[in-house]
């Protein structure tokens, strides 16, 4: 059954007209929250790339400072080319780190998880209401 129809003089009640409305802002607010929800989770994926990075750098420095403490160790016991192979080692896992850390810190100042575009989709939409009314 079409509630859709019009009454008596061709033209459409009251009734109709409301429900009708009603539908329409009930689906454009669905589709704004779809949008927002697709916009976070996007901006989250990067953030968490970006913090998985970070605490990849954060275990890579501390082997780092494990080794730097051998060095130290062997550096004090024994003046031998082995501490030499130690500090080189030492001096590979701060350069991880450190590449690691830059790259960690790009992809968490890239993320956006802030909804900007339905935001700015609803100011509009709230805007054309406004005015229509």
């Amino acid at each position: 059954m079409d509630n859709r129809r019009p009454d008596i003089d061709g033209a459409r009640t009251i009734g109709q007209l409301v429900a009708d409305a009603s539908r329409d802002v009930s689906t454009l607010v669905r589709s704004e929250i779809e949008l927002a929800k697709a916009e976070v989770t996007g901006g989250l994926k990067v953030a968490g790339k970006g913090a998985g990075m970070l605490g990849a750098a954060g275990f890579v420095a501390l082997l780092g400072l494990i080794f730097l403490f051998h060095t130290l160790a062997y550096v004090l016991d024994i003046w031998l080319p082995l501490s030499a192979s130690y500090a080189i080692v030492t001096g590979l896992l701060f350069l991880v780190a450190a590449i690691l850390g830059l790259l960690g810190k790009k992809a968490v100042s890239k993320a956006k998880p802030k909804p900007e575009q339905a935001i700015t989709e609803a100011q509009k939409t709230v805007e054309a209401v406004k005015s229509s009314l």
